[in-house]
């Protein structure tokens, strides 16, 4: 595991939002019952989740910005560093009860992401990477998936919500990575996405339409255990595109053509 003091300060922040978590999702199982469903008391438990991000991480590091789910931009002192914040990733998997959702927190330095944590509270994983001191599961260390050939492998994708991103284009995309890959896996948590595609649960993943607090902590993970990522149409730093692929090199490079050569199309 990752002992820096930065580290530090990301791991205490994400631990003290999911404890919220976990104690709310037992609740939410038991609204699934009720009438008037369970939305209202999940956007409160996801702004409370972000409350205690934004304060633990405003406490620790007072001068930096941050980019928020709930609450948007918030501009720091120290124009250098940013903070990307998603309080809980796979919303709709929370909102019907589903235990597969994750805290991610990821830190951006002069445009480049170099710490990310994810915290998967339901099955007690964290997920560490920060830029030249590897990507951790726990404490074990992670390596990307050695698979080399698409119908071997596993390939997640995510899907826009309604009313964003074009359906008729992740469908082309997606019937062109069927015809070649050995499954695929639609879950429904970016972060824990790539967090699978650095620990090897997953061999590669695409989305797009996403936004940067979706998916930050990602970058740092997949590249610190070996893999590749660049937006989904192949360009170096996902985050302005909002888009992303990954994988290993191999799958990764096949994975990119697939998607540039339905778009060209």
């Amino acid at each position: 595991m990752i002992s820096s003091p930065l580290m530090t300060v990301m791991v205490d922040a994400v631990r003290k939002a999911a404890r919220g978590l976990r104690r709310d999702f037992g609740e939410v199982e038991n609204l699934q019952v009720s009438r008037k469903g369970p939305g209202d008391f999940v956007s409160a438990a996801d702004r409370k989740a972000e409350e205690v991000l934004r304060d633990a991480l405003l406490k620790a590091r007072p001068g930096y910005g941050l980019v928020l789910e709930e609450n948007g931009i918030i501009e720091g002192t120290d124009k250098s560093h940013t903070w990307h914040i998603d309080p809980l990733d796979g919303t709709s998997n929370f909102l019907h009860g589903v235990p597969h959702f994750a805290v991610s927190v990821g830190l951006e330095r002069e445009g480049q992401i170099v710490a990310g944590a994810i915290f998967d509270p339901i099955k007690d994983e964290l997920f560490v990477a920060e830029r030249g001191k590897g990507a951790y599961l726990n404490n074990r260390r992670l390596r990307v998936s050695g698979r080399q050939d698409m119908a071997d492998a596993l390939v997640g994708y995510g899907t826009p919500y309604l009313g964003r991103g074009s359906h008729p284009r992740l469908l082309r995309e997606l019937g062109a990575v069927m015809a070649v890959a050995g499954g695929t896996r639609r879950m429904g948590s970016a972060a824990l996405d790539m967090a699978y595609v650095a620990c090897g649960r997953l061999d590669a993943y695409w989305e797009r339409d996403l936004q940067t607090y979706d998916f930050a902590a990602g970058v740092i993970l997949v590249r610190e255990a070996g893999g590749f990522v660049t937006s989904a149409d192949g360009a170096a730093e996902p985050l302005a595109p909002r888009s992303v692929a990954c994988g290993n090199e191999g799958l990764h490079r096949d994975l990119v053509a697939i998607l540039k050569k339905v778009q060209a199309a």
